[in-house]
């Protein structure tokens, strides 16, 4: 998933305790930081790899569920140092800005110099997985590499530099570094399939860029043009949001034949005993708003049941089972607006992550939001124990925010002050954030 994308109904990798104990608070202080793993890599010559994960991002559950197990994963952990990198930690923030990460899960690959052999951005199913990391760590290549292979006219080279470009989110400077090719390779590779993708798909992150919606309508519609299985619903949003302005006739005109590859992604990759696409959710989601921007509202309905219905019976009773089942099945009850159902599902989620703040935080929170801060406290109070970082402010700062409605003031300064003091000078923005609560 991408970081930006859909963060107010995703989330997710923690718990499933012993998969995800990483990520809890106390656990945190034992894990190798990236400095200390590149020393390490030094010594032992073997690359560093970074898995970069979110205690809200519900794609990283599927990873750590499905993917990061096994014999496998067994096997990619011998041959690199895994470091657990926690977006939310500043250590996290920091590394992310600096490889320019934009997508949750990312696994990026370094050798003992910090320099990038390889990446692989958001959730990818087993069988797409393996062969990429095991090939990154066999044969890993630095982006300098790679360009000059690609000037030396490998057309493999040019579509693995373009793809960089693409998962750093940097489509300006992708193309720009396109146009710098040779004339004579230019030539030779620009009528590859894999190439025109790869430029459209850099076009469209720039006209993304600079916000011009009429660009990125057109953008999109040609990378839409392509049959790019699982990246549909991404770029479908794109394209949704984009024409958001549009009169509805010229909008359902322009959405209409998106709605046939749609639904033939979700009957042959997701709603499918073994599902391809690894952020089913996505898919569902993205369907709904077509849906909803074509006045569909029968068919969004019936699409939402469905999902429901086939999470429920794969999830079966036991939540623990598969943390991102759990949690799509939470979004699609949201989404459904069956509100009572989503109430008592939401205490289950509790019961059966105790040691993660995220749900007692959105239930909290959401209490708060329907006028009944009283009722809010006690999962607030109970998310922040869990929470670190800067999802610990995000939390202290819905406490301050109930207890000030309930004109318990002094109880919310004494909050506040624990939380900036435990906190230290990390994360400004939410510090800020959360003396204005105080204040207000």
């Amino acid at each position: 998933m991408k970081v930006a994308f859909r963060v107010a109904n995703s989330v997710l990798v923690v718990t499933l305790a012993v998969l995800l104990a990483p990520l809890h608070a106390s656990d945190s202080q034992s894990q190798p930081t990236i400095d200390s793993a590149l020393q390490a890599s030094s010594q032992q010559h073997r690359p560093v790899l970074l898995d970069f994960h979110a205690v809200w991002c519900y794609s990283c559950y599927y990873m750590a569920s499905h993917v990061l197990t096994g014999a496998d994963w067994s096997a990619v952990e011998r041959k690199a140092i895994v470091v657990d990198v926690d977006a939310d930690s500043p250590e996290g923030q920091a590394w992310m800005e600096k490889l320019k990460v934009s997508f949750l899960p990312s696994y990026i690959v370094l050798d003992e110099h910090g320099s990038e052999l390889g990446r692989i951005s958001a959730e990818q199913p087993r069988q797409k997985f393996y062969p990429q990391i095991n090939a990154i760590l066999a044969n890993g290549n630095t982006l300098d590499a790679l360009k000059a292979k690609a000037q030396a006219g490998s057309l493999d080279a040019v579509v693995a530099v373009l793809d960089a470009y693409q998962a750093r989110s940097e489509g300006q400077a992708g193309l720009a570094w396109f146009e710098s090719l040779p004339s004579a390779v230019k030539k030779k590779v620009v009528d590859d399939p894999r190439v025109a993708l790869g430029l459209e798909q850099l076009t469209l992150i720039q006209t993304e860029a600079g916000n011009n919606k009429s660009a990125i309508i057109a953008s999109a519609q040609k990378v839409l043009a392509h049959d790019i299985g699982c990246q549909r619903p991404y770029v479908l949003d794109s394209l949704l949001e984009a024409s958001d302005g549009l009169p509805e006739v010229q909008r359902k005109a322009l959405l209409t034949p998106q709605r046939k590859p749609m639904d033939a992604l979700l009957d042959t990759q997701v709603f499918v005993a073994t599902p391809t696409c690894a952020d089913q959710r996505s898919a569902v989601l993205t369907s709904a708003d077509l849906d909803t921007a074509l006045g569909d509202h029968v068919a969004e309905t019936a699409l939402l049941n469905r999902a429901i219905d086939l999470t429920k019976q794969r999830l079966g009773n036991n939540l623990a089972s598969d943390r991102n089942l759990a949690d799509n099945l939470r979004v699609y009850l949201a989404r459904a607006n069956r509100t009572a159902e989503l109430d008592d599902y939401q205490h289950k989620l509790i019961a059966a992550y105790p040691q993660d703040y995220v749900y007692a935080y959105r239930y909290g929170r959401s209490l708060l939001e329907a006028g009944k801060p009283a009722e809010a406290l006690p999962y607030l109070a109970q998310a922040y124990d869990k929470a670190f970082g800067e999802n610990r402010l995000r939390v202290a700062s819905f406490r301050v925010k109930a207890l000030k409605e309930l004109h318990r003031d002094d109880e919310a300064k004494k909050v506040a002050a624990e939380a900036l003091s435990a906190n230290g000078p990390w994360f400004p923005k939410q510090i800020a954030a959360l003396k204005a609560q105080v204040a207000a």
